[in-house]
């Protein structure tokens, strides 16, 4: 099996080896860029060349909210891990809304690190908790103008495709998959992390705000109901 490629993105150069160091005696290949801009020079114009992006957010050159950004216009399903001496948790939020997968302040520890990026690996085609897990080999699932194809991991709106970025899809998945259910904020963050539930309400919320700023324009965001004081469920029409 090849080797899981990193691309770590840290002006920190000490920083930047010690993680790269202790990456590579955990089987991964580092790729090391030491600013925005070369790490735009390293991912290129071509197929995405790395699996999983380690990134800090105060960058020369290109910041990490602009290199999220970009990843993110060129390949939505890439997981992105950002590290970062902001604690606030508007930090945070923002940073989810732009697609981020993970978020971890310095100082943090590098077992955690190589634990939250096997995490994501594991689930970056499927995520599931338990029996209730989504399941990959379902036939094409639909709800209203809906169509979600968990194999092919794509979704679409009256035949017109929808990019979405991992989590954004495991939610969605989950919720059709169990139209009439209400959904807790925990246990759709267990479906669509694939891991216990060790975040704020706030995480939930700006992934399923984010799902429906993406499906405004086809008029089908009003699909997804919140049930104030429980969750989350579809609008059966």
């Amino acid at each position: 099996m090849a080797a899981t490629r990193v691309l770590i993105v840290e002006d920190d150069a000490d920083i930047n080896q010690i993680v790269a160091t202790h990456l590579a005696r955990h089987g991964m290949d580092c790729a090391q860029a030491f600013s925005g801009s070369e790490a735009r020079l390293l991912i290129g114009d071509d197929v995405f060349p790395f699996d999983i992006v380690v990134s800090d957010l105060m960058l020369p050159g290109l910041s990490g909210e602009e290199l999220v950004a970009l990843i993110r216009g060129r390949d939505v399903r890439v997981p992105i891990i950002v590290i970062s001496a902001r604690t606030a948790a508007s930090d945070r939020i923002d940073l989810l809304k732009l697609g981020a997968d993970d978020y971890l302040t310095k100082p943090f520890d590098l077992d955690e690190l190589v634990v939250r990026i096997e995490v994501q690996l594991r689930h970056r085609g499927l995520a599931g908790a338990g029996d209730d897990a989504p399941d990959a080999s379902a036939g094409v699932l639909r709800f209203r103008s809906w169509e979600l194809d968990p194999e092919a991991r794509t979704f679409s709106v009256a035949g017109e495709q929808v990019e979405l970025t991992r989590i954004e899809f495991n939610i969605l998945q989950a919720l059709i998959e169990h139209p009439k259910r209400v959904f807790s904020k925990q246990e759709l963050f267990e479906r669509a992390w694939g891991e216990p539930y060790a975040a704020d309400d706030n995480t939930v919320n700006v992934h399923v705000s984010n799902i429906r700023a993406k499906l405004k324009a086809s008029g089908t965001d009003g699909y997804i109901k919140t049930v104030w004081g429980m969750g989350f469920k579809l609008q059966e029409g």
